[in-house]
């Protein structure tokens, strides 16, 4: 049985997408700042940490971060006593999962920018009496604005098309948790391969277009500094 399009998913996803990019930018910047000047020798510890994502299976990223979500975990119990709602299966639920999931995709891109600023800057700047803070906002962000726009677009493009992550925190509830990919699963299931056919070409169409566009802008960004 073919259904009807539904455009519901895919404005969850954007609205998830949206949301989890908006806060990961504001937590990444200054830890990216942070790393990127820092010696100590638990660095590669903290980047190993949060780099994780990118190498574990996302059923087991998902099945741990289903526990420490669920209302028998501090944070959980938290959420559901002070602020009376429940993250496992919920959209607020799968906010957190998919911050933790596409935490790298931000992070990585900020910190190789950051690394790259030349150490003259830097110094001139706080010749200048400018702050660490004034010197990452006024000198250091204008000057790495392709991997701004990297991280900006390859995480929401990643929160786009996350699956198990959010499958195993938030499940399928129309409205709620459904995003495009777990639509895509489900009409899969049902043999309902026409409707999966629209959803699967309209997530390549946006992934193809997500990647164009950043290889563009990074191209002029060279050919503007050459």
């Amino acid at each position: 049985m073919t259904q009807h399009f539904d455009s519901e998913p895919f404005l969850l996803s954007f609205r998830l997408a949206g949301m989890t990019t908006a806060l990961l930018f504001v937590f990444s910047v200054p830890l990216a700042w942070t790393l990127s000047r820092s010696a100590s020798r638990v660095k590669p510890v903290v980047e190993a940490l949060v780099s994780m994502p990118i190498v574990l299976p996302p059923t087991v990223l998902g099945f741990y971060l289903l526990v420490f979500l669920s209302d028998r975990s501090p944070l959980g119990s938290w959420f559901s006593n002070v602020l009376h709602t429940d993250l496992v299966f919920s959209f607020e639920g799968i906010l957190i999962a998919s911050c933790f999931y596409s935490l790298p995709f931000m992070l990585q891109p900020l910190q190789s920018g950051m690394e790259q600023v030349p150490a003259k800057l830097l110094e001139a700047s706080w010749a200048l009496g400018k702050s660490a803070t004034q010197t990452l906002w006024h000198v250091v962000l204008p000057n790495i604005k392709p991997s701004l726009l990297t991280g900006v677009i390859i995480t929401f493009a990643h929160t786009v098309g996350e699956f198990g992550v959010v499958l195993m925190v938030g499940g399928s509830i129309q409205g709620e948790t459904r995003v495009a990919s777990i639509a895509i699963y489900e009409l899969v299931e049902m043999l309902d391969y026409q409707t999966a056919h629209i959803y699967s070409v309209i997530l390549i169409a946006f992934s193809f277009t997500v990647l164009v566009l950043v290889y563009v802008l990074n191209h002029r960004y060279k050919s503007s500094r050459s």
